[in-house]
């Protein structure tokens, strides 16, 4: 992988955005469109995220959390993680992520994973692992009602 990592910007993550709630139902467009330049600018300072694990999962808790889009932030959050994955050559982990963080967003919307946790499963994930049997047991501890 190399040192460069490449990011989007607020145009783009719109652009998806919009695209997703028109494909799957929802109130297009920002509540806080600073807000989402403000995430999209603080990934890229290498000393509050000083490697790729760490931007990727303040990009999912921000999106997630912050609701900086009117309606659909956790597809937007999980969609816009996968396209920042493929963007910088993680494109092996890419199909996996989506299909195991498609649960994950929601956890972490309804505050049962909080973003220390997000950060261990994004980092299985892309290391293309099975889950450790101690992750799955967290995970398993974190959701279960």
């Amino acid at each position: 992988m190399a040192n460069s990592i490449l990011y989007f910007d607020v145009k783009h993550a719109v652009a998806v955005h919009d695209w997703i709630i028109a494909h799957s139902g929802g109130l297009a467009g920002t509540k806080d469109v600073g807000q989402l330049e403000s995430v999209l600018e603080h990934i890229q300072n290498d000393m509050y995220y000083p490697i790729f694990e760490d931007k990727l999962n303040h990009l999912i808790f921000a999106i997630n959390k912050f609701h900086a889009f009117n309606d659909g932030n956790k597809r937007s959050s999980l969609v816009l993680g996968a396209y920042f994955l493929e963007l910088n050559g993680y494109r092996y982990c890419v199909k996996r992520f989506v299909l195991e963080m498609e649960n994950i967003v929601v956890w972490l919307a309804e505050g049962k994973i909080n973003k220390a946790f997000l950060l261990k499963l994004i980092t299985s994930l892309m290391l293309d692992d099975e889950y450790p049997e101690s992750l799955k047991l967290e995970l398993l501890a974190a959701t279960d009602e």
